[in-house]
């Protein structure tokens, strides 16, 4: 699962800074606000996929244990 994460954030990595390169050539701020945004998605996308690969880790651990109450 993680190399088609890895390929979709190199992806929006790369449009992101063919964006920013376009916003320069033209001289545009609205091409560069959203290849800034497209860069902040592919920074979250990578966060959220380990944030939630660690929790999804702890929660099969904790049902992995048995828990006796005698």
């Amino acid at each position: 699962m993680l190399v088609p994460i890895l390929i979709i954030d190199v992806a929006l990595v790369a449009w992101s800074l063919h964006l920013m390169q376009e916003a320069i050539a033209h001289r545009e701020f609205s091409l560069m606000l959203a290849g800034t945004l497209v860069a902040i998605s592919a920074a979250g996308l990578v966060v959220v996929y380990f944030l939630m690969g660690s929790c999804l880790v702890h929660l099969t651990q904790m049902s992995n244990h048995s828990y006796s109450y005698f």
